[in-house]
């Protein structure tokens, strides 16, 4: 069983046809990530008719990646637009709940970039947190922080030491760790509050989000880490057809090469030491 994105060629507009050509690949799983930057809110409609897609394609949520509102943010400085911020990550979490996932995906980037966050800062966060955390765990939905670049390492191990694992987990990016060049030594300290993947490749100099094994990502090493850590989920990957070298019109020939690759990277997770 295996999962990928669905904003793998687009993030908008109706993501039915991504769904059936994911799930004629053999796909069992969805990451879901439309609509993930901006301030999109999905109705119960729209939710109830992706539920339908996926029962029809036999897919099922493996997780979500929530929004980073463009206006509405749920670590704005702006007090109105934190507010509203927090209104859309309960529309996502509302929405995982009831399409089955476990997690959603947030970024929580310090202010400037500075991965040393000032108090304001943290003030923020904590009352964000203090009304989503309750609304998380009411639904049976964690919350997964993504590591990000320029590095937010620090930033995240302080997150993950303030709240239980029972609270917040980890949501890891090989692609973003490969960029900052230190990120399997960061997955190898937070391997226990794994809870989320991003799997996908880069060359270390962009975020490009390949197909594995096509740049220089260790996978070795990665493969090694999540068999002795806590993610126990399909693993689930973040590509885009656009950096694949692969016509966006072949969706079906990148899809296979996702699902071979993923396969491959599978079987190193599980001959792992």
């Amino acid at each position: 069983m295996f999962s990928i994105n669905t904003d793998y060629v687009q993030d908008h507009g109706s993501p039915e046809p991504y769904l059936r050509r994911i799930a004629e690949a053999g796909f069992s799983h969805v990451h879901w990530v439309h609509h993930w930057r901006g301030d999109f809110l999905y109705d119960r409609a729209e939710i109830d008719q992706i539920g339908r897609w996926l029962k029809t394609y036999g897919l099922q949520l493996n997780d979500l990646h929530a929004s980073e509102g463009s206006e509405k943010f749920w670590i704005s400085t702006a007090e109105y637009a934190r507010l509203a911020g927090v209104e859309l990550v309960k529309n996502r979490l509302d929405m995982t709940a009831v399409l089955g996932g476990d997690a959603i995906v947030l970024h929580v980037q310090p202010d400037g970039y500075n991965d040393d966050p000032q108090p304001e800062f943290w003030d923020r966060l904590q009352r964000s947190l203090d009304v989503l955390l309750p609304y998380a765990q009411a639904r049976g939905v964690q919350i997964a922080f993504e590591n990000l670049y320029p590095t937010n390492h620090e930033t995240l191990k302080q997150i993950l030491a303030k709240y239980s694992r029972e609270q917040v987990g980890i949501c890891y990016d090989p692609g973003h760790g490969n960029i900052v060049g230190d990120g399997l030594d960061f997955l190898e300290a937070v391997k226990d509050r794994l809870v989320v993947l991003h799997l996908n490749d880069n060359d270390g100099a962009a975020d490009q989000h390949k197909l594995l094994f096509s740049a220089t990502v260790d996978w070795k090493r990665m493969a090694g880490i999540i068999a002795a850590s806590a993610y126990d989920k399909p693993l689930s990957m973040e590509l885009s057809v656009h950096h694949s070298g692969i016509n966006i019109k072949d969706a079906s020939d990148f899809l296979a090469q996702a699902m071979a690759t993923c396969t491959k990277f599978a079987g190193m997770v599980e001959g792992a030491p």
